[in-house]
């Protein structure tokens, strides 16, 4: 499409050069005074991000052009700066904003500079250029000569650069960069031009590696992976350059395992799906990421013209009935609790660039020492790298697509850009979902985020399905759910837990819930006006709520029936504390081992729900009430509460959410008190069902049994003190309760069910 004249105003262009040789690391160092991460004493300006950046699709020869090059800020009209030295430097791939780059400065508009070199033994071969990503428009130059424009912050593209080189010799490259942030319209997630709140530091610029590759004139040009779990073969897709009716493809799959390696091959023509059978295929999942060897040859006749390496996994996501005739989400055919952190991929030294590849496996990792077995990107896309961690350590992704805006800033105004904000969103939504296809770790695409851009969410549900069918899609998270379209139901809820009601053909999800924040000296993006959504004072404290949260959210998995949930955040982002770990890698907040045990109990079978002092929800339970603060001892046994008013539950004023009101009650505080009948103590676990606004105590023979803070918009259920518990008795108990009102809606009810663990009973 094309990009409107008004917004190219607003863009920067960057021009880049490489350096015939690398410039000195003495050259180069992180903007002093800002927080960096534990990674980033390993940044080597000579050999930053040394690794090879696309692992889905591996050749021997390339060359890594990441590095210090020329730099300087651009005006609006510039022309590109062919032959013409820049004053600057910046580290690439780190964006200009970051610390990293050696900038550290917001710029709209920049140019970087340096010159390449080809090997003589790539002469005679296409020579690729590939970038990562850049954001957002990126203008190539070789030589002098306009290769073409690229508009898209998250996605890899490349260039023929093959014409425009010299015989011999240096080789310019210049790249302009222009990016508008939140003055366009085009995909950006997070960023902003005044960081606040959830709004962090924007990315201009290249964010990626950046490298040189030699390709055949005829060769392989991609290559679509798809598994198929219930016929155990793989299907590949490969996309040739230049291929005809003369060429064949030969696809080798090896598996590595104890007694050595098992190779299975198939052939076929390029552009066609070739289907591979597996004899007892092996299948990916968190416990067992086990990944197949792909290797895949281009021929004429017994020719190899070209050849690639990749790998691939055997898993299969879907949504089915599980116990209880409830939609789940299965993996590989069982319903398995998908449990993560929300991960916004943002570094404090880097912001959108990890410092190194190790950085990227470190945040991973940390996920699975917390026994996480999932984790949802959030409005970012990450390079390959990230997902080849994922894929190979074992961790479920739920894959965002970064939110856009349907309108452009222009000072105080806005400029609607409908039509060209809906173009660029699809074409990038659809660069997505193709791009990143392969990676087995990928379960589930999320076209929106929280209503942000939000528009033609069926259309758009029914795309992205159609151009992958093996992975689930959630519609919209947290907002705006269009009844019936999608896979999941998904809202948010802080702190939570809650979980909506699971639907004949789409599960059940949580999307966001938690948001703790704690704040750790020495290791905050600032040291004063940090937030979280709900603030801990100490270490101990948000591990004892945390704990407090998994605690609701496993009843939730009985009832209604939730299938997964995300929890607010893995680090630290800027001036938001709710991370489980320090935004500079330091410092896990949180008892590791503790959250592991307690994260591996919600992925056992769920447990089941049983009445045993059934609530008000269907028929009315009587209680004994008061709206006059009764005399001291009135939560006893023995307590004669004879003058008490006597009414059905629940309590409270219509309109209340999730409210059955029978009684009403709109004082400021009630007081009730209930007899109750239990036959049998043996089996389960007893839990409190409860609905309440605002905060409540609840007494159970006399003894605190719980108290929790704030309202709630629907029955949840709360564990029971231990010594509430041990003073239950078989026959007649009294429950007592109190709870208290101070604006909006107001709404108490309270009874026990019973948890009967299905593994044990």
């Amino acid at each position: 499409m094309n990009l409107p004249r008004m917004v190219v105003a607003l863009l920067p262009a960057v021009v880049l050069v490489f350096a015939v040789s690398s410039a000195s690391g003495d050259e180069w160092e992180p903007v002093p005074g800002r927080l960096l991460s534990r990674f980033a004493k390993d940044v080597d300006p000579g050999a930053v991000h040394p690794e090879y950046p696309r692992p889905h699709l591996r050749r021997e020869r390339w060359r890594n052009l990441n590095g210090l090059w020329q730099f300087s800020v651009a005006a609006p009209d510039g022309a590109p700066p062919v032959g013409k030295e820049l004053a600057g430097k910046i580290l690439v791939p780190f964006p200009v904003e970051s610390s990293l780059s050696g900038q550290g400065k917001m710029a709209h508009r920049v140019w970087y500079r340096r010159y390449f070199e080809v090997p003589d033994a790539w002469r005679g071969d296409r020579i690729l250029l590939h970038f990562g990503a850049v954001d957002w428009e990126a203008r190539v130059w070789v030589n002098g000569e306009k290769l073409g424009i690229h508009r898209g912050g998250y996605d890899a593209f490349s260039f023929d650069v093959t014409g425009a080189l010299r015989q011999s010799g240096p080789q310019e490259l210049v790249v302009g960069v222009c990016d508008p942030t939140d003055m366009g319209f085009q995909p950006r997630g997070k960023q902003v031009l005044k960081p606040r709140g959830i709004w962090y530091t924007p990315t201009t610029g290249i964010w990626q590696t950046v490298w040189l590759e030699p390709v055949p004139h005829t060769g392989i040009r991609g290559l679509k992976v798809v598994p198929d779990v219930d016929r155990s073969l793989v299907r590949v897709t490969v996309a040739g350059c230049g291929t005809g009716a003369d060429h064949s493809v030969r696809i080798i799959v090896r598996e590595k395992g104890e007694h050595g390696v098992r190779q299975v091959t198939g052939s076929g023509p390029p552009g066609k799906a070739i289907e591979v059978p597996l004899s007892s295929p092996r299948l990916w999942s968190p416990a067992t990421p086990f990944l197949y060897d792909l290797e895949v040859h281009l021929l004429e006749g017994e020719r190899v013209l070209d050849r690639v390496q990749s790998y691939f996994g055997m898993r299969k996501i879907s949504v089915g009935k599980g116990a209880g005739n409830i939609a789940r989400i299965l993996l590989n055919d069982e319903f398995l609790f998908q449990l993560g952190p929300l991960d916004q991929g943002f570094w404090p030294d880097g912001l959108y660039t990890a410092p190194t590849d190790e950085a990227l496996r470190y945040d991973i990792e940390v996920m699975k020492r917390l026994g996480f077995n999932m984790v949802r990107k959030h409005v970012k896309i990450e390079p390959h790298r990230w997902y080849y961690w994922c894929d190979r350590l074992g961790l479920l992704v739920w894959q965002d697509m970064p939110s856009g805006d349907r309108y452009a800033r222009k000072g105080r105004g806005a400029i609607d850009r409908s039509e060209e904000s809906a173009g660029q969103f699809e074409t990038e939504l659809r660069r997505l979902v193709e791009g990143f296809g392969n990676h087995p770790s990928i379960v589930m695409w999320v076209v929106f985020n929280e209503g942000w851009g939000q528009y033609d969410t069926k259309r758009l549900t029914n795309r992205v399905r159609k151009l992958d069918p093996g992975r689930l899609v959630c519609s919209a998270s947290g907002w705006n759910d269009v009844a019936g379209v999608g896979d999941v139901h998904d809202i948010h809820a802080y702190p939570g837990p809650a979980s909506p009601q699971p639907e004949d053909s789409r599960a059940a999800v949580l999307g966001e819930f938690g948001g703790l924040g704690l704040p750790i000296r020495e290791h905050v993006w600032q040291e004063k006006k940090n937030w979280g959504y709900r603030n801990m004072k100490t270490r101990a404290e948000l591990n004892r709520n945390y704990l407090a949260l998994l605690s609701s959210l496993r009843f939730l998995i009985s009832h209604p029936g939730l299938s997964a949930a995300v929890y607010t955040q893995i680090t630290d982002v800027e001036i938001e504390v709710n991370g489980l770990m320090t935004y500079d890698r330091a410092v896990i907040k949180v008892d590791s081992a503790q959250l592991r045990d307690a994260h591996r109990i919600l992925y056992q079978p769920p447990p089941r729900l049983e009445v045993a002092v059934a609530t008000s929800e269907k028929q009315p339970a009587h209680w004994r009430y008061s709206f006059e603060k009764p005399p001291s001892g009135w939560f006893r046994s023995g307590f004669d509460d004879r003058g008490w008013k006597r009414g059905p539950g629940g309590f409270g004023t219509k309109g209340t959410p999730g409210a059955v009101v029978r009684s009403e009650w709109k004082s400021g505080e009630i007081w009730l008190r209930r007899s109750f009948e239990l036959d049998d103590l043996k089996g389960g676990t007893l839990v409190l069902r409860i609905h309440h606004d605002e905060d409540v105590e609840v007494y159970l023979n006399g003894i605190p049994a719980a108290k929790r803070g704030g309202y709630t918009v629907e029955y949840i259920h709360v564990e029971i003190s231990p010594e509430a518990c041990s003073s239950l008795e078989c026959g007649s108990n009294v429950m007592a309760v109190h709870c208290r009102q101070t604006r909006g809606g107001q709404y108490i009810d309270a009874g026990l069910v019973r948890l009967m663990d299905e593994k044990r009973e």
